[in-house]
């Protein structure tokens, strides 16, 4: 089925009567990996219809770790995504999930999820999309790359497509100058590497039954 790029379908609906959370996110300075997530929307229409895909990025790696490819822009959508990353990734207690203030993240359901694994919501300040650059830039590398320089037989020939550019090409081997020219998965292999090897590294303490000691070392 060919692709339509011009055609636009609104993907958030605010006006809904669910709370709304502090942008957490923009306070952030990242150290690691599974700190912050950010998750989006977007719409893809095919010849007779339109689906829609949800992702989760890792935003300290830009790591695609969940989407989801529906018919619908129901909760289920965005859920799906989130389910994926938490069983891929299996994150600690803390982490902030950053969303826009549409309904399908701020719904009971989804809000539940979050809680349940000690996930703090975070979302965009109103009519403000640079709060979720990360996941914006992906998706408009996913279209420019993958969506519109292709035709689709059906949503089942989308689907594998979708998931060969996410898994194994974008997270795998597109490079990012904001990682210094490396992949997601290299950056965060990398970084796991590095600080395996700090915390390897004998740590030296001068304290001892509270009095100071200095180093001998060069005397």
């Amino acid at each position: 089925m060919a692709i339509g790029r011009r055609q636009f379908v609104r993907t958030t609906h605010a006006g809904h009567r669910f709370a709304v959370y502090l942008n957490l996110a923009a306070q952030m300075e990242l150290s690691g990996p599974d700190q912050l997530w950010v998750a989006d929307i977007t719409y893809i229409r095919l010849q007779q219809e339109f689906v829609y895909l949800a992702v989760v990025l890792d935003a300290f790696s830009r790591r695609v770790v969940g989407w989801s490819l529906e018919p619908t822009l129901a909760t289920r959508l965005t859920l799906a995504a989130l389910e994926q990353a938490i069983a891929a990734r299996q994150p600690k207690p803390g982490l902030v999930h950053h969303s826009d203030r549409g309904v399908q993240y701020a719904s009971n359901e989804y809000i539940d999820v979050l809680r349940a694994q000690d996930m703090i919501p975070s979302m965009s300040r109103p009519a403000n999309p640079y709060d979720n650059a990360k996941c914006e830039s992906f998706l408009k590398t996913l279209k420019q790359e993958e969506v519109y320089a292709r035709q689709y037989r059906d949503g089942h020939h989308l689907r594998a497509h979708i998931s060969e550019f996410i898994e194994n090409y974008y997270n795998r081997l597109r490079l990012h100058s904001a990682l210094g020219y490396r992949s997601p998965v290299v950056y965060e292999q990398q970084h796991r590497t590095s600080a395996n090897n700090f915390a390897s590294v004998p740590q030296m303490s001068f304290f001892r039954h509270e009095e100071i000691y200095q180093s001998d070392v060069g005397t």
